[in-house]
């Protein structure tokens, strides 16, 4: 059941409503249309109930399409409209609690940004890390700065679990970040701030197929 979730890790849409040039139903719906494997629901601002509702929601679409649903930081959250599991932070529950409340069934990725950060996940027990930003993001302007895709491949020496990797991904760099290593790719605004939400990620799952004929991700 786990491995099955993981695999649709190659191609994660984290949220962001106040990007959305469409409504942010039609661009996930879009955004799964053109290839995205899991969605990752991170949305600041809300009460829990507000948050519960988007979440509900798109726990229909996404089951439409078959694909994950990432419920990020809140547990309960996750467990009211039985997601796939939860991403957390440093500053979230902790990680033996999260996995206490959950159990082995769901998924817990955790966000790292360096090397000693990748190890505590993964000794945690965490199925998967995100980690980044690999290049410059608006998000992240001041506060951290862009790792490169090399250190994927630094990473991977030590690091068993998926790294899918964060932070400015777009068309552009994609197959940079595939040749480091990267078990998977997470994008925001390059589909979130889309026009074509649809196009975007049908032209990165593409990048992804091809690169998935010869190597493997997981």
């Amino acid at each position: 059941m786990v491995q099955k979730i993981i695999d649709k890790l190659s191609l994660v849409l984290i949220t962001d409503r106040s990007l959305c040039k469409l409504s942010f139903f039609d661009t996930v719906r879009l955004a799964l249309k053109g290839g995205v494997r899991t969605v990752q629901l991170r949305e600041k601002g809300l009460t829990t109930q507000k948050l519960y509702s988007l979440a509900n929601e798109l726990r229909g679409i996404t089951l439409d399409f078959e694909a994950n649903l990432i419920i990020n930081d809140r547990v309960d959250i996750a467990l009211a409209v039985n997601a796939d599991g939860v991403h957390l932070g440093w500053q979230s529950l902790p990680f033996s609690i999260a996995r206490r409340l959950l159990g082995t069934e769901k998924l817990i990725g955790v966000s790292t940004h360096n090397r000693k950060e990748a190890l505590q996940a993964q000794n945690f027990g965490a199925d998967y890390i995100t980690f980044g930003p690999i290049y410059n993001t608006p998000s992240k302007v001041g506060l951290l700065e862009p790792t490169g895709p090399g250190e994927i491949q630094n990473l991977k020496r030590e690091i068993k679990i998926p790294i899918i990797a964060l932070g400015g991904i777009n068309e552009d760099n994609i197959k940079d970040i595939l040749d480091n290593g990267a078990g998977g790719v997470a994008v925001i605004s390059s589909i979130m701030n889309a026009d074509n939400p649809e196009r975007v990620a049908i032209f990165l799952s593409n990048k992804i197929k091809e690169f998935k004929k010869n190597n493997i991700l997981f």
